[in-house]
């Protein structure tokens, strides 16, 4: 893929994102705008298929309004709230971290800062950037496994880790593009573009892709 091609892509990317299913995270956040919630799901949504991380947060969220609820649930209960989403029981542990580091550290509000998102317990570089992202609305690149996979199929990218993917695509892609990347490309590679046998034919963005698959490319955790 050419870079002069990246606006004519997100074109037809955008319409096909909006008449198919939003990612679960992206679905949350424009209904509420809200950081907490953002951040709670994008940590529950780790290891767990999208599917079942919506019917946890609709379950938790109906009992845990606010960071305080988070910080007063029980651990135990927390846990049977989160039941069902991948090593629940370490993420019900590091929720309650999160929830006394938020409330002691910054005064009860998720902090807008990268380096501090990525100080509180579970939180890595994707977490942080969607919630940038998604719950503040600040330009950020969230590399997850279909960016860092499709971005190399295109050969828009060469890279190897998923840090290396967001290096290259805040060089490559303008601002106004870093937001949308991972909403259109999470919904892609889950219908279309899909670690082993894609569905090229039904790919709106096809004639503009290289198909290059490198082998050594490394999936995120």
């Amino acid at each position: 893929m050419k870079k002069t091609d990246i606006p004519k892509v997100f074109k037809l990317l955008k319409k096909d994102y909006e008449e198919n299913h939003a990612p679960v995270v992206t679905l949350i956040a424009n209904t509420t705008k809200d950081p907490f919630r953002v951040l709670i799901c994008a940590l529950l949504s780790t290891r767990t298929k999208d599917e079942t991380t919506s019917k946890v947060c609709e379950k938790l969220f109906s009992k845990i309004k606010s960071i305080q609820d988070l910080y007063l649930i029980e651990e135990e209960e927390l846990k049977n709230l989160i039941y069902g989403v991948g090593f629940y029981n370490t993420k019900a542990k590091n929720l309650k971290e999160l929830a006394k580091t938020i409330i002691e550290k910054y005064d009860s509000k998720i902090p807008k800062e990268k380096e501090k998102l990525m100080e509180l317990p579970g939180v890595g570089l994707k977490v942080a950037n969607l919630v940038l992202a998604e719950g503040f609305g600040i330009p950020a690149i969230c590399v997850d496994i279909h960016v860092h996979r499709i971005t190399n199929r295109w050969c828009l990218v060469k890279t190897k880790t998923p840090e290396q993917t967001e290096q290259e695509l805040k060089n490559i892609l303008p601002k106004k593009y870093w937001i949308d990347i991972n909403r259109y490309l999470v919904s892609l590679g889950q219908r279309i573009c899909k670690p082993t046998k894609p569905n090229c034919n039904m790919c709106p963005i096809e004639r503009y892709c290289e198909k290059c698959i490198d082998k050594k490319i490394q999936e995120p955790q």
